[in-house]
């Protein structure tokens, strides 16, 4: 299993986002660990304008993994990537572009009036 922090702060919805994506993109088990950056000044001073960062074992991280290119290539790069749900994913995404009706763009979230609602 491998382990992930992810540095948010209460009533985050790009966090939220992130985490809906990662449900999805991910291949491989995985714990997230949530950091609360509200609570302390130097994370805040550090994340604050950055929040959602998304952070592996090694420390490495990635900013703005809300956007699904983003998260897909950090996930790639780890072998950690669900091929599958990524191309069905970037179908999905395509067809939100185009007039059509609504669709899912990630397991939980579905978009309604141009906004991205989960559960």
């Amino acid at each position: 299993m491998i382990r992930l922090r992810l540095y948010t702060t209460l009533g985050c919805h790009l966090c939220e986002q992130l985490e809906a994506l990662l449900a999805t993109l991910c291949a491989e088990r995985y714990r997230l660990e949530r950091v609360e950056i509200s609570e302390d000044e130097g994370l805040v001073a550090h994340y604050g304008v950055r929040i959602p960062v998304l952070a592996d074992e090694t420390g490495e991280e990635l900013d703005r993994g809300m956007e699904p290119e983003r998260l897909a290539g950090w996930l790639a790069s780890r072998g950690w990537l669900d091929e599958t749900a990524w191309q069905q994913l970037q179908q999905q995404l395509s067809g939100e572009r185009s007039p059509e009706v609504a669709k899912r763009a990630a397991k939980g979230a579905t978009l309604r009036g141009g906004r991205r609602y989960l559960g």
